[in-house]
């Protein structure tokens, strides 16, 4: 529950401190790590290390404990789709890795499905690639990606999400790894939220791609983490166009703004080991609770739909569903997201995408925030 010096430090400043009932979102800041993160964080503070060196060998623990060829640690799996791009355009040719994001001489073309286009594939362009839609709207055929595939195809990016429903009208990864490599060029994979359950956690590099990302901060780890899994000459490749290449190496890549701390790559190395070792039975059991305790003031209310959200695959398991029928409550499903807002304590919440209902999610609440989060929207409607 929250209490009079919950978010104090935030209040001193005259900023406004939130309930966070979306989820992992960067908006809010992401993520809270967790007590074995920041115990690894702070035994890092205890030495300076060249982090040319940290990098190679916290990349080498990830990978030898996921069982993929090669890891790197990033600012966020954002960071490591614009160092994979970087890497798959320019590869290790040093001339060509300070050229970016100016890619006159190499092959500078990104393919992606049409249906697979998403908001975070701007991270793509960054390092100077060119997006090329292949299919259309109404899906995309072998055909399409063979006949897109040429001299300028620098890879080929795929979109994984295997929380909603598979695309029937997209081609499969499996079908798209094996089309592209028998083509000669390689496959990027944003499975940024995809850590549970653990055989999805690096499957989409043992199953051939070339290259995935990894948001760390759905583990407890800081916010601003991530890393790369790959083949060993991706991951080589990402090292030269990353910071510690532009400083260690003196070559200036693209990649330098995009600078994480020994502290931070500890504690990215810490989250991995916990949570493979962590019990997810609790963990899922402790969500579904949570969740409920969302629910249940809404049982029973007319003109609201409430139930619990069954999904526990990636990184925010359960969850509740909440939607309102504006004849009878008086108001809209956005008006709500508003009100909660408005409201002492605000609380953010947001309407999905992809259905006309809010989808509230317990990653990032505290104590007793869940019953804070149904009791409010109890009141609200009930005017």
């Amino acid at each position: 529950m929250t209490t009079k010096d919950w978010g104090a430090i935030y209040k001193e400043m005259g900023a406004k401190p939130v309930v966070n009932a979306t989820g992992s979102v960067t908006l809010l800041g992401g993520s809270t790590p967790v007590a074995e993160v920041k115990a690894a964080m702070d035994a890092a503070d205890s030495a300076y290390i060249p982090l040319i060196e940290l990098e190679q060998v916290a990349g080498d623990h990830i990978a030898e404990m996921l069982g993929v060829p090669a890891a790197y640690v990033t600012s966020g799996a954002g960071s490591a789709l614009t160092l994979a791009t970087a890497a798959f355009m320019a590869g290790t040719d040093d001339d060509k890795v300070q050229q970016l994001p100016d890619t006159t001489g190499m092959p500078n073309e990104i393919l992606i499905q049409k249906r697979q286009r998403y908001w975070y594939d701007r991270c793509l362009e960054l390092a100077g690639a060119k997006l090329v839609e292949i299919g259309d709207e109404n899906g995309t055929t072998e055909e399409d990606l063979r006949n897109a595939i040429n001299e300028n195809t620098a890879a080929v990016h795929y979109v994984v999400y295997e929380q909603k429903p598979t695309d029937p009208n997209v081609l499969t990864l499996e079908k798209v790894i094996e089309i592209t490599h028998e083509m000669g060029k390689p496959v990027s994979v944003d499975a940024a939220g995809q850590v549970y359950p653990l055989e999805n956690f690096g499957k989409y590099v043992k199953m051939g791609a070339d290259f995935q990302c990894i948001a760390a901060k759905y583990m407890g780890a800081p916010h601003s983490t991530g890393f790369a899994l790959g083949t060993k000459e991706v991951i080589d490749a990402i090292s030269r166009h990353s910071f510690v290449g532009y400083e260690g190496r003196r070559i200036r890549g693209i990649g330098r703004p995009q600078k994480i701390d020994r502290q931070e790559i500890m504690g990215v190395v810490a989250a991995v080991k916990r949570w493979l070792t962590l019990n997810h039975e609790d963990r899922l059991s402790f969500a579904e609770s949570q969740s409920q305790a969302i629910l249940k003031p809404l049982k029973g209310i007319p003109g609201v739909r409430a139930e619990l959200n069954t999904n526990i695959m990636g990184h925010q398991p359960f969850g509740a569903i909440v939607s309102l029928d504006p004849d009878i409550v008086g108001f809209t499903n956005d008006d709500l997201v508003e009100k909660l807002r408005d409201g002492d304590p605000s609380i953010w919440a947001r309407v999905s995408l992809d259905a006309p209902q809010l989808e509230l999610h317990v990653f990032g609440m505290g104590e007793g925030e869940p019953e804070l989060v149904g009791n409010a929207i109890a009141a609200l409607v009930k005017g």
